[in-house]
């Protein structure tokens, strides 16, 4: 061999070291990545303390969905496309309520995706109709318009929290409070109805400004509301019931907004209503 053929060997060789050296450190880089970042949960199952590794990736990807819209419906509000902000808050609470089912029919559930759940819930149901809601309406009010939106924002935290430390406290047939899905319902529905009428009238201010203010108490308050969890869906009903949800999908899709407003207005006044008619029954 030559010497120039042993030196372009001896080079060739470095260079394959070196390359084989680099894909080593990458290949270190990535593991101490994946082994720094990965979640790891400890939970309490048969009186032994079990040891989980990473996430369940089926109902993070629903609750990464509905944090999504509750994003896109706030970039709707700010480039005044009021319509597309309130039905990305409808689709993330459809979405809020299938990741918990479908965590719960494979048997999924995890700290992490409450957590996670929840604070996609803060963004979706929390600063998602507040800041619509202002950018609207509440924002010509001045002041009080934005301290009624930061209300609301408060609220719907508050609530969150209350929620996630009475969770298996109390009864699951009720909710204490409103759900903060449904204020944010009323609020996206309102907005929804009314945009398209003159906005600059006094009476569409001040309606929204008790809309957005009553639904962040409703949701601090302890008026119970009805949680529909004990409702099985598996027992067969008598055939007039599913003739009266067809009946009830072709009202909304006659005019969605309007009968959405109609529908979470009805929802939200039943837990007041309720409450009252416990106060004045005899037996209370």
């Amino acid at each position: 061999m030559t010497q120039d053929a042993r030196d372009q060997a001896d080079t060739k060789a470095a260079s394959t070291g070196e390359a084989g050296g680099e894909h080593s450190r990458n290949e270190d880089l990535a593991a101490t990545f994946l082994r720094e970042t990965e979640v790891i949960e400890e939970s309490e199952q048969d009186g032994k303390k079990v040891r989980r590794k990473g996430i369940y990736l089926l109902p993070n990807l629903f609750t990464t969905s509905a944090l999504f819209s509750g994003f896109f419906a706030v970039i709707a509000g700010i480039n005044g496309d009021f319509t597309s902000a309130a039905v990305a808050i409808f689709i993330a609470m459809v979405l809020d309520g299938l990741d918990g089912r479908v965590a719960r029919m494979t048997n999924t559930q995890s700290a992490f995706g409450a957590e996670y759940d929840s604070l996609s819930d803060m963004l979706s149901f929390g600063v998602a109709p507040a800041l619509v809601a202002f950018t609207w309406i509440l924002q010509d009010i001045g002041k009080t318009g934005w301290v009624v939106a930061f209300l609301y924002v408060a609220c719907a935290a508050l609530r969150l929290a209350r929620f996630n430390v009475q969770v298996g406290s109390v009864d699951k047939k009720w909710f204490i409070g409103l759900p903060s899905p449904s204020a944010a319902a009323l609020v996206a529905a309102s907005v929804w109805t009314f945009h398209s009428f003159d906005a600059d009238a006094l009476g569409f201010k001040l309606i929204m400004l008790f809309v957005v203010a009553a639904a962040g108490i409703l949701m601090v308050s302890n008026i119970r509301y009805y949680s529909f969890k004990d409702l099985d869906f598996k027992k067969p009903v008598p055939f007039v019931v599913l003739l009266a949800v067809v009946l009830g999908f072709v009202m909304i899709s006659v005019e969605p907004s309007v009968m959405l407003l109609l529908l979470f207005a009805a929802y939200v006044c039943s837990g007041p209503v309720l409450a009252v008619m416990r106060k004045m029954s005899p037996d209370s």
